[in-house]
């Protein structure tokens, strides 16, 4: 990670952490690399009060260093990929802070390949933003650049979801929250389109709402719907859409290790799970390792975050990775986290199998876990403390077959613990055990 950067761009309180001034010195810099080759960007947003804010200084940066920039406005960050994958952009920047509350925003960026910039981007780019002088040279009369308004690169992209369907969803009754965030239009656009009868939670965007109570970090109203109105399933995204978390026809939890599974299940026994590997991170499940290796699938761990998962995809050709948090990227069609297509994805293979989401993943056997976040004012602080790793230590010792995950948010002030093994009783007093000793860690220390 970066000094502003973290595992999914530069994120934090806007206004705060993040202000117009930031946006608008990133857009200076990336305006800059773009005038050099003539190159163009696309900026897409959520629904955040305060994106609209980044959106246009960002927008107002790559101009005034005469490039040129085209605004989808409000669409998902797996839109911003696609656009600039398949229609000739160099650039894609994503204003939203994903799953986080709607004070908090961020800004991602892609490069040509639609693919999130690296370590060694992101070092030039702060280097910029420190810099005590400005040494990129103002664009003036015909060469400031243009600020294109773009709504048609977001009907390319429903259309290009519309077409990844093998099939259409005729009698499927199926619940959307999209978290008052990107996907509130897009997703029920999209069903609606393949035959699907729709209903909806989540989707009143006001600019404050993102996430609040909805979304795929809480999908009781989700649950809630599909019970109530005896849905057949039901798809929770987050602010931006890259995360899907599903809901059986009961209303019980079907998350990405769920989604992992099936959707590997079924590419391997069609020969489509190339070198039969899926790629995870290590807060996945040690039950969903155990579980594909029955089906004779391997399964790489990478850190969490979807860009690790990407980065790991790429490098060996893989078909599929994803995170328990619902970021799955199926490289067939993506090169990001995309919600909706998974979705889309999980209703074929449902539709295949008498519209029963939960058969998809009857053979997944978990290991007893407990996931805690605890929020802390330094993240440096807590992770080095002697004490911490001490503990830690000791309730590994506590556990056999299983393990302690303890490891700081790339996104929020935040610590996250996960014990998994059995017997459950244990797993739970370990994680409570070492969130007091976090809290205290991070007071005393």
């Amino acid at each position: 990670m970066g000094k502003y950067f973290g595992t999914d761009g530069w994120r934090g309180v806007a206004g705060n952490d993040l202000c117009a001034l930031d946006a608008f010195k990133i857009g200076r810099f990336l305006g800059g690399e773009l005038k050099k080759r003539g190159g163009r960007a696309v900026i897409g947003k959520d629904t955040r009060r305060s994106s609209y804010m980044l959106e246009y200084a960002v927008a107002s940066g790559i101009a005034s260093a005469g490039a040129t920039v085209y605004l989808l406005h409000v669409t998902t960050t797996a839109c911003v990929s696609y656009i600039v994958t398949n229609e000739g952009f160099d650039l894609g920047i994503m204003i939203s802070a994903s799953h986080n509350p709607y004070y908090d925003n961020g800004i991602k960026i892609l490069n040509f390949k639609g693919e999130k910039i690296g370590d060694e981007e992101i070092a030039k780019i702060e280097a910029y933003i420190d810099r005590a002088s400005d040494t990129i040279e103002n664009a003036q009369g015909e060469q400031i650049g243009k600020i294109i308004d773009y709504y048609e690169g977001r009907e390319h992209y429903r259309d290009y979801l519309i077409s990844t369907s093998k099939r259409k969803f005729s009698g499927l009754r199926v619940g959307l929250d999209a978290s008052n965030g990107s996907a509130w239009e897009l997703a029920r656009d999209v069903f609606d389109a393949l035959g699907a009868r729709t209903y909806t939670v989540g989707c009143e965007p006001n600019g404050v709402n993102i996430n609040h109570g909805c979304g795929s970090t809480s999908i009781s109203a989700l649950s809630s719907l599909v019970r109530a109105r005896g849905l057949d399933m039901g798809f929770a995204y987050d602010g931006d859409a890259d995360r899907c978390i599903a809901v059986d026809s009961n209303g019980d939890s079907f998350d990405g290790d769920d989604i992992l599974y099936a959707l590997a299940s079924d590419l391997q026994g069609k020969g489509e799970l190339k070198n039969s590997t899926v790629v995870a991170t290590v807060a996945s499940n040690l039950g969903l390792k155990k579980s594909l290796e029955a089906l004779g699938i391997s399964t790489i761990f990478t850190s969490v975050g979807d860009r690790f998962v990407f980065e790991e995809i790429k490098k060996g050709s893989y078909s599929l990775g994803g995170e328990e948090s619902g970021h799955i990227i199926i490289s067939k069609y993506a090169r990001t986290g995309d919600g909706i297509l998974t979705s889309i994805k999980l209703a074929e293979l449902a539709m295949n199998n008498g519209r029963d989401l939960r058969s998809l993943s009857l053979g997944l056997k978990r290991l007893p876990q407990i996931s805690k976040s605890v929020v802390v004012k330094s993240k440096q602080k807590v992770m080095s403390s002697v004490r911490l790793n001490e503990e830690i230590k000791k309730a590994e010792a506590r556990l056999v077959g299983g393990r302690v995950l303890v490891r700081a948010s790339g996104t929020e002030p935040k610590i996250r613990v996960l014990v998994e093994g059995e017997p459950r009783e244990l797993t739970l007093e370990i994680a409570k055990s070492l969130s007091r000793v976090i809290l205290e860690c991070d007071e005393n220390e």
